[in-house]
Order: C-alpha cells, then sequence, then structure tokens
C-alpha cells in the first residue's frame, strides 16, 4: 500500500513538470511563429496607406508613402539603427 503511494505521488509530480514544461515551449514556439506570421503579413500595407490618405483628401506621392512605411517599421523594430 506504502509503495502505491509514493509511485503516484511521483507520477503526479511528473506530469505536473511535464505541463509546466509544455506551457513555456508552447509559449515561446507560439511567439516564434506569430511574429514570423506578422512580418510576412504586416497589418499595414502601402494600399491601405494610400486608402487613409485619400480618406484625409490628400493625393500621397510614393516618397510619402516609403517614407510612412519606413517610419512604421522603425517604430515596430526600435533596435534598428537609423541610416
Amino acid at each position: 500500500m506504502f509503495l502505491v503511494d509514493i509511485h503516484g505521488g511521483w507520477i503526479a509530480f511528473i506530469v505536473i513538470i511535464c505541463l509546466i514544461a509544455g506551457l513555456v515551449i508552447g509559449y515561446f514556439v507560439a511567439r516564434v511563429v506569430f511574429k514570423r506570421a506578422l512580418k510576412k503579413n504586416p497589418p499595414v500595407n502601402e494600399k491601405m496607406i494610400r486608402a487613409m490618405f485619400l480618406q484625409m483628401g490628400r493625393k500621397p506621392s510614393e516618397a510619402q508613402i516609403r517614407q510612412v512605411m519606413r517610419s512604421m517599421e522603425e517604430a515596430n523594430n526600435p533596435s534598428k539603427k537609423k541610416k
């Protein structure tokens, strides 16, 4: 009877450790996948910026659109050095 309790305790301990490890690993894997997906498909693109300018009643030039995209990239990646 006593041996069953000891083995049951160890099994519960191992299950809890595996669950915690799975949660931690799952968090980091999901974070990497999510960042990669956002980098591939950014939430704002040039077409959306063009539409925003037109809604404000302005006709944007390509230089303005590139400037807005560049400023958004710098805001999202502050570690990159400015040229």
